[in-house]
């Protein structure tokens, strides 16, 4: 009766956590977790402290079969031939890169560089960042040998290579392994050929450094290994963050997770890779082989901490005002772009109400328009998936602000397919679990995730089209 444990790792941009699960029900055994520090710009070696704290506060990885890392995509760790860390790895929220993204489309061509790596790059991609080392530290850029990602660098050193004197087995550079998921948020990779496009790279760098071998998400990165200090298990391809919680919550084709948190993501499982020129989606690829068309809004569940501070009610409370309005605010429109938005590309738009009389004005009323005008604000998103092709049967919730009962109601009446919520839970460390046992067994776990069926009393496409129209009765100044 002994149970075959995996494990998964989230190292995200907040904290590093762990879960060890039973391989055959995908039951939680145990689970640790360990703090990162704040900022843009992060020593990887504070990562791979937390990762070794997270590890022994879950009670070690001696019994593990098998383990993955899911981790916070984008970011760059450049190393130099003896394997060390050159500088303090730029993290996808650091937005110097910015002008440097905008020097990417303006050389290659937006076209060019959506067909060869299904997005056009924007700050938070590691191919600006790369740009940037270059044109503002000529000297770090030309000692680089190898560019990785962060969880890539974390599975190197899980399996025993890093500095010398660090290391077991010391700064192999070609051992460096990665995934498609992840390496398709670089800016400098294919995912329909699942190859890296070295112009690109050498262009951003000057010159064509090592970049980590592409593993297939059900194989090994690295063989079990009775000698490591750290773990004996097999170390999976591992996968970036998106995709590994897509993976974690069983997302199938024809699922679209929307994902409300600071900001919001609308992300699909697909088969069909896309290559939008306008930069609205990001054509990812998934953590399992297929493709995973994303989304990014800004203003999302901070659009209700905005309202909780001016009514001073909690996120329950403001929920409770909502519900108690008509759907549609009795024709109040709250256009959500307070700190501009991305999705559509409006960097200098503000917020703005539209539709207020003596009759409306109302506290139910306008936190009811918050959460329609954020929801909206999503459904754009959905509306740019579907019109590149992607089916949409059933959108998963996931996120804090998922747990409130009027953002499921809201969204159950506005995006007009069924909606189904997550329980709270360690989707992307989840994932990377799964993948783990896949890499395992070469199949894909059958384990039950919790979610919670939402009623649709009935739908509300009005509420959209008034909010489109609130939309295009606007001319954004500077725009």
């Amino acid at each position: 009766n002994l149970m075959t444990l995996v494990a998964g790792v989230d190292s995200s941009t907040q904290s590093c956590k762990v879960v060890i699960r039973d391989l055959s029900t995908g039951e939680l055994v145990r689970s640790g977790r360990a703090s990162h520090p704040d900022g843009t710009e992060v020593d990887p070696e504070q990562w791979w402290s937390a990762l070794k704290l997270a590890i022994e506060s879950a009670g070690g990885f001696a019994d593990v079969e098998a383990v993955s890392i899911g981790g916070q995509q984008h970011g760059m760790v450049a190393l130099d031939a003896a394997g060390r860390v050159i500088r303090k790895a730029l993290l996808w929220n650091d937005t110097r890169s910015a002008a440097a993204a905008d020097e990417l489309i303006d050389y290659f061509g937006a076209q060019y560089l959506a067909d060869q790596t299904g997005s056009l790059p924007v700050a938070s991609f590691t191919i600006s960042k790369v740009l940037w080392l270059r044109e503002n530290e000529p000297e770090n850029a030309e000692r680089v040998a190898a560019i990785c990602l962060p969880h890539d660098w974390l599975s190197w050193r899980l399996a025993g290579y890093g500095p010398v004197g660090e290391s077991r087995l010391g700064p192999d550079l070609g051992a460096l392994t990665t995934d498609a998921s992840d390496a398709s948020g670089t800016g400098y990779f294919n995912p329909r050929t699942d190859e890296y496009v070295e112009e690109l790279i050498t262009f951003a760098l000057g010159h064509l450094p090592v970049l980590p071998r592409v593993v297939s998400s059900d194989s090994f990165a690295y063989a079990a290994d009775s000698q490591n200090a750290i773990t004996p298990a097999g170390i999976g391809a591992g996968c970036g963050d998106n995709a590994g919680a897509g993976f974690g919550l069983g997302g199938n084709l024809g699922d679209v997770v929307v994902s409300i948190g600071t900001s919001g993501t609308v992300f699909a499982v697909s088969e069909t890779p896309t290559n939008d020129a306008s930069g609205t989606i990001a054509g990812f690829a998934s953590a399992t082989g297929s493709f995973l068309p994303l989304v990014c809004t800004l203003n999302a569940a901070r659009v209700l901490d905005s309202f909780c501070k001016l009514f001073e009610v909690n996120h329950d409370e403001l929920g409770q005002l909502a519900l108690q309005a008509n759907s549609g605010s009795d024709g109040i429109v709250l256009l959500p772009y307070f700190e501009g938005e991305r999705t559509p590309n409006l960097p200098e738009a503000t917020a703005s109400i539209h539709g207020l009389t003596l009759h409306n004005n109302t506290r139910s009323n306008l936190a009811r328009a918050a959460v329609e005008g954020m929801i909206c604000g999503l459904a754009d998103g959905l509306a740019a998936l579907i019109k590149a092709g992607v089916d949409c049967k059933r959108v998963i919730l996931i996120g804090g602000a998922a747990m409130n009962p009027a953002v499921q109601q809201v969204a159950a009446e506005i995006f007009g397919v069924p909606v189904a919520v997550a329980l709270e839970g360690e989707y992307v460390a989840d994932g990377a679990a799964r993948q783990a046992a896949l890499a395992l067994t070469k199949n894909d776990p059958d384990w039950r995730i919790a979610m919670i069926e939402v009623a649709t009393l009935q739908k509300h496409p009005e509420v959209l089209e008034n909010y489109r129209k609130a939309f295009e009765s606007l001319s954004f100044t500077g725009q």
